[in-house]
């Protein structure tokens, strides 16, 4: 959903061919992922709806008159379709052109209005050349960023993406909550479709600061063997204070945590709203 760059928070430069190496083995992630992405979620139409109640409470209690929302990592549309359902007027962008195939078949299914583009993250301004009241990033997007220098360079764009007084949304795991010390398994269980049964798990190979995530889907279509498919990507180990640290320096204001609403931990942060003789105002004036 996003790309990889450097390594840890001491990263600097990378060889150009590793670079390009390591974006394609995430694009290639997602590509392999993007038919059945869905699957990850027990009921995906059900997340869809939920997510979208919470994110909807989060950006009123942010900014009430918010319209506009800016999916940065949008995936194969998790947040935004719940959200352009209702009605808001949401763009969204991912690194992955398969998923965004996937997105736009989403949206025309459900009779949606959502522009969808392919993009990186770290060029999110760049691209889109606008502001919008909201910017979002779900689902631990962000720490596909393997180092600090390349979250700042996104976060720097999300704030660019805002009007004054706009929010920025980001939601990731709770790293200091992970046993990094050693391989782990992660079930997401046994999902039933189209007769097919599929048995989903997650392997982590740490590498600190970083782990190395392996996606298995096993295919049972009840005869006699099953097909796995399976797609790696790496992830950086952010910390929760040093990511909401990061939000700072790159100019957002009345940064916070907040837990127990969403499935992952919400960090929340706002552009600087500007008064009448240009002056910047508090967030929660």
């Amino acid at each position: 959903m996003t790309a990889w760059s450097g390594v840890g928070k001491g990263a600097t430069n990378r060889d150009e061919a590793w670079l390009q190496s390591v974006m394609a083995t995430t694009n290639s992630f997602y590509a392999d992922l993007a038919p059945i992405y869905h699957l990850i979620y027990p009921d995906w139409e059900a997340s869809i709806e939920r997510q979208a109640t919470i994110l909807d409470s989060a950006i009123r209690e942010l900014r009430p008159e918010a319209k506009t929302v800016l999916d940065v990592s949008c995936g194969i549309g998790t947040q935004s379709l719940g959200l352009a359902a209702r009605g808001y007027e949401v763009t969204a962008s991912d690194l992955s052109p398969e998923e965004i195939e996937r997105a736009r078949k989403e949206a025309a299914r459900r009779d949606l209005s959502i522009a969808f583009s392919v993009a990186d993250m770290r060029k999110a301004f760049v691209h889109h050349g606008r502001q919008f009241d909201v910017v979002l990033s779900c689902d631990n997007s962000v720490p596909h960023l393997l180092s600090n220098e390349d979250i700042s360079a996104a976060l720097r764009q999300f704030h660019d993406c805002l009007v004054p007084g706009g929010g920025c949304i980001i939601t990731v795991r709770d790293y200091a909550t992970e046993d990094l010390s050693q391989q782990q398994i992660k079930p997401y269980g046994i999902r039933e479709e189209g007769g097919v049964r599929w048995i989903i798990w997650q392997v982590w190979d740490p590498s600190p600061p970083n782990y190395r995530v392996s996606m298995y889907f096993v295919e049972d279509r009840g005869e006699q063997g099953c097909t796995t498919h399976v797609a790696r990507s790496t992830y950086y180990a952010i910390e929760i204070a040093t990511l909401m640290d990061l939000m700072g320096k790159a100019g957002f204001v009345d940064v916070r945590r907040v837990d127990g609403k969403f499935f992952q931990p919400m960090l929340i942060g706002s552009k600087p709203a500007i008064s009448g003789n240009g002056d910047r105002i508090p967030a929660c004036v």
